[in-house]
């Protein structure tokens, strides 16, 4: 026990103190046709306040996404889109919110179950989360893997 503690991916601290993980990211959801999407990403701040950056293979910057509890915004290129809340962008883009104040909890080995998502931890230690939508349909795969 003690040594998978130890081998559990702790976040980079940034210098404002705030959480930071990389790693990359891969979503399936069994909606017709199927859809997948991965990239890399770098997570940085808490369920409240933060911003998620999406990367090519190549490190190119595919989409940053910044919330904070007045609003969220997605930046693609020169486009910008502000909504109200992250679950609203989140809905709008992949048809479901998705479940980014979880992420924070299974990012730091803790349960979290929320809006039908279920995360399996086993793996955490050695930096690779699933999670499984299973409500409302379709459901939907997250595959995560931190950098070390």
């Amino acid at each position: 026990m003690l040594l998978a503690a130890c081998a559990t991916p702790a976040p980079t601290t940034l210098i404002d103190g705030a959480p930071y993980w990389s790693g990359r990211l891969a979503l399936t959801v069994d909606s017709d046709p199927p859809q997948s999407f991965s990239a890399g990403f770098d997570l940085r701040g808490t369920p409240q306040t933060g911003e998620l950056q999406l990367n090519s293979p190549l490190g190119t910057a595919l989409a940053t996404v910044r919330w904070t509890p007045e609003g969220a915004e997605l930046l693609q290129g020169d486009t910008i889109t502000r909504r109200p809340t992250l679950d609203t962008l989140t809905t709008e883009l992949g048809g479901q919110a998705l479940p980014v104040a979880a992420l924070f909890a299974w990012l730091r080995g803790h349960g979290a179950e929320i809006n039908g998502w279920q995360a399996d931890l086993s793996r955490q230690a050695s930096g690779r989360i699933v999670a499984r939508r299973t409500q409302p349909l379709p459901t939907a795969e997250l595959r995560i893997v931190l950098q070390p």
